[in-house]
C-alpha cells in the first residue's frame, strides 16, 4: 500500500488493527467455519500457498466446463473461480470479455451452470476444490439474492466475489451468505480509499481478493512492486488470508510473493490456454502453478 494511503488509514483508526478484536460485521464469530476458510487455514499449517485458477462457464460449452473443472481438481488446485457470463463485466480485460461472448452466444443460463457444477460435484471421487461463483451483483438480483445463494450452495460453491457490489452497499448480501456457511469475498484494489479498506476487512470472510494493478484482468510479466509493500501493511492488520490475483500468469511469479500472499489467482492465462490448446493445455499450466504455490520455503 502506497505510504500515503498508509498514514490516512492510521489516522482514520487511530493505530487499531482493522481486524484484531471483536468482529462486528455480518461475519463476526465465522472465522474457520466455513470450507474456503478452512483450506486457507490447512494450508497457512502446511506452509503451502493456494492456487486458484478461473475459468468461465459455459467457454466454449457447459461440457468443457466440466472438464476443466475436472482436470482442474485433477492437478490438486486448491480452490476453482467459476465466471458467470455477463454482457457487461467490469475490471475484465479482453480474454476473459470474449470468453463471457463466446458462452453468452450460446444463450447459457443461470441453471445451467448450477446443473453443470451440480453434476461435477456429486461425482467427484476426490476431494474436491473449493468452488467460488465470480457473478455480477445484476445476475444475483434478477434471480434474487437468497434464491441465488441457496441454489449455489446446493450445486457446490463454496464462495463468492461480486465485483460490481461495493462493500458499503454488501451488508444484505453478506448476511445472506453468512447464513449459509459461505464466504462473500472482498476485493481491494491499489486506489482503495481508507474508509473503504476499513469497511472491507470488517465484511472480508475467507480470503481478501487483493487487486495487483489498478485496471482490468490480464496476464503481466512483472508485478508491481507497490504490491509487496500493500500486502505487507495488509498483514499487520489482519488475519484474513489474502490472494493476489490481476496480472498473475507464471509460476515464477509465485515465490516473490511467499510470506505476503497467502495464494495466487490466475484467471487470463487459464481462459487463454482453455480457447487455444483445451483442456490439456489448462491442466498443464495449472500443475505447474500448483507445484510452485505448494512448493515449501
Amino acid at each position: 500500500m502506497c505510504t500515503a494511503l498508509t498514514t490516512r488509514v492510521r489516522d482514520f483508526l487511530r493505530g487499531r488493527s482493522l481486524y484484531n478484536g471483536p468482529r462486528s460485521g455480518p461475519y463476526e464469530g465465522l472465522l474457520l467455519s466455513t470450507p474456503i476458510s478452512r483450506t486457507f487455514a490447512e494450508l497457512k499449517a502446511a506452509g503451502k500457498m493456494a492456487f486458484m485458477p478461473f475459468i468461465t462457464a459455459g467457454d466454449p460449452d457447459l461440457e468443457t466446463t466440466a472438464a476443466l473443472i475436472r482436470e482442474l481438481a485433477s492437478q490438486g488446485v486448491d480452490l476453482i473461480e467459476i465466471g458467470f457470463p455477463y454482457s457487461d463485466p467490469i475490471a475484465d480485460g479482453p480474454v476473459i470479455q470474449a470468453s463471457y461472448t463466446r458462452a453468452l452466444q450460446r444463450q447459457i443460463h443461470v441453471n445451467d451452470i448450477f446443473e453443470c457444477v451440480k453434476g461435477v460435484v456429486e461425482t467427484a471421487e476426490e476431494k474436491r476444490p473449493n468452488l467460488v461463483a465470480m457473478v455480477a451483483y445484476a445476475i444475483v438480483l434478477r434471480v434474487g439474492a437468497e434464491k441465488f445463494v441457496a441454489q449455489a450452495k446446493q450445486a457446490g460453491f463454496d464462495g463468492f466475489i461480486v465485483p460490481d457490489l461495493p462493500a458499503d452497499e454488501a451488508d444484505e448480501m453478506a448476511t445472506i451468505v453468512k447464513a449459509a456457511k459461505l464466504d462473500l469475498i472482498q476485493l481491494i484494489a491499489p486506489t482503495t480509499t481508507a474508509e473503504r479498506t476499513a469497511k472491507i476487512l470488517e465484511l472480508a470472510s475467507g480470503f481478501l481478493y487483493c487487486i495487483s494493478v489498478a485496471g482490468t484482468t490480464g496476464a503481466r510479466d512483472e508485478l508491481p512492486p507497490a504490491l509487496y509493500e500493500q500486502l505487507e501493511w495488509l498483514k499487520s492488520q489482519t488475519e484474513i488470508p489474502l490472494a493476489v490475483g490481476f496480472g498473475v500468469s507464471k509460476a515464477e511469479q509465485v515465490e516473490p510473493l511467499r510470506g505476503l500472499a497467502d495464494g495466487v489467482i490466475v484467471g487470463s492465462a487459464i481462459v487463454r490456454s482453455a480457447a487455444e490448446g483445451g483442456v490439456a493445455a489448462v491442466g498443464e499450466l495449472a500443475a505447474a502453478m500448483t507445484a510452485s504455490a505448494h512448493e515449501l520455503p
